[in-house]
């Protein structure tokens, strides 16, 4: 049987995690603790894209959109910004959850809103690293319920 496929991409300045303001985004790289959750998540193919480009985002929504059954997306600062990466969230049927590793809502007034995230399913935001977990495990209970 084939795995469902799943997607995390992650926007501008994220490539920097472990190394950018770890005040505020922690002292973990994001390859080894994408490594660790798809361990926990083994019966899925979970797959991962960064860019530091608005279009290149919206290339692979496009991409995946249409194949795989989730999108975990951190648009980063795009979140606030970018009404092309909103536009292709509502273009494609794949779920897309928004996760922030920050609380946005703890931050400078601009981040209080999220452009893509009113397109998305839910948004996580505040928890570190973990908010990824959380959107993962949310996928993977609401499959275990349409079995």
């Amino acid at each position: 049987m084939e795995k469902f496929k799943f997607i995390i991409m992650n926007g501008p300045n994220l490539n920097l995690l472990g190394k950018r303001e770890p005040h505020i985004y922690g002292y973990q790289d994001f390859e080894s603790f994408f490594l660790g959750l798809r361990k926990g998540y083994e019966e899925f193919q979970i797959d991962y894209f960064q860019s530091n480009v608005e279009g290149e985002l919206i290339n692979k929504i496009h991409e995946t959109g249409f194949s795989y059954k989730g999108i975990i997306i951190n648009p980063g600062a795009y979140s606030h910004t970018s009404l092309a990466i909103a536009d292709a969230i509502a273009a494609v049927p794949a779920s897309v959850i928004e996760v922030h590793i920050s609380n946005i809502h703890n931050r400078e007034e601009i981040r209080h809103q999220s452009l893509t995230g009113a397109k998305c399913l839910g948004v996580i935001s505040g928890f570190g690293l973990w908010s990824y977990q959380m959107a993962m495990q949310y996928f993977a209970d609401m499959l275990a319920q349409e079995e």
